[in-house]
Protein backbone atom coordinates (compact mmCIF):
# COMPACT_ATOMS: atom_id res chain seq x y z
CA UNK A 1 0.00 0.00 0.00
CA UNK A 2 2.81 2.42 0.89
CA UNK A 3 4.60 1.62 -2.36
CA UNK A 4 1.39 2.35 -4.28
CA UNK A 5 0.97 5.74 -2.54
CA UNK A 6 4.60 6.60 -3.23
CA UNK A 7 4.19 5.85 -6.93
CA UNK A 8 1.03 7.98 -7.10
CA UNK A 9 2.70 10.87 -5.24
CA UNK A 10 5.76 10.81 -7.49
CA UNK A 11 3.57 10.65 -10.58
CA UNK A 12 1.56 13.68 -9.48
CA UNK A 13 4.64 15.67 -8.44
CA UNK A 14 6.43 15.03 -11.73
CA UNK A 15 3.56 16.14 -13.95
CA UNK A 16 4.10 18.09 -17.12
CA UNK A 17 6.27 21.13 -16.67
CA UNK A 18 5.62 24.12 -18.88
CA UNK A 19 8.86 25.76 -19.92
CA UNK A 20 9.36 28.97 -21.83
CA UNK A 21 10.39 28.66 -25.45
CA UNK A 22 14.12 28.95 -26.09
CA UNK A 23 15.17 32.21 -27.69
CA UNK A 24 18.62 32.23 -29.22
CA UNK A 25 20.96 34.94 -27.92
CA UNK A 26 21.86 37.67 -30.37
CA UNK A 27 25.61 38.33 -30.47
CA UNK A 28 26.60 41.90 -29.69
CA UNK A 29 29.03 43.87 -31.80
CA UNK A 30 32.57 44.28 -30.48
CA UNK A 31 33.61 47.79 -29.53
CA UNK A 32 36.95 49.28 -30.49
CA UNK A 33 38.00 49.21 -26.82
CA UNK A 34 37.24 45.48 -26.55
CA UNK A 35 39.24 44.78 -29.71
CA UNK A 36 42.18 46.82 -28.35
CA UNK A 37 42.27 44.88 -25.06
CA UNK A 38 41.94 41.58 -26.91
CA UNK A 39 44.96 42.57 -29.02
CA UNK A 40 46.96 43.50 -25.89
CA UNK A 41 46.03 40.16 -24.25
CA UNK A 42 47.03 38.26 -27.40
CA UNK A 43 50.42 39.99 -27.54
CA UNK A 44 50.96 39.28 -23.83
CA UNK A 45 50.10 35.60 -24.36
CA UNK A 46 52.56 35.29 -27.25
CA UNK A 47 55.24 37.06 -25.21
CA UNK A 48 54.65 34.71 -22.28
CA UNK A 49 54.89 31.67 -24.57
CA UNK A 50 58.13 32.96 -26.04
CA UNK A 51 59.54 33.56 -22.54
CA UNK A 52 58.63 30.03 -21.46
CA UNK A 53 60.22 28.63 -24.63
CA UNK A 54 63.38 30.62 -23.97
CA UNK A 55 63.55 29.45 -20.34
CA UNK A 56 62.97 25.80 -21.25
CA UNK A 57 65.60 25.76 -24.00
CA UNK A 58 68.18 27.24 -21.60
CA UNK A 59 67.95 24.20 -19.32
Amino acid sequence: MLRFLTIIALTLLTGPVWAAAYSRPIPQAQSATAEFWFFIASVALVAALLAVNWLVTRR
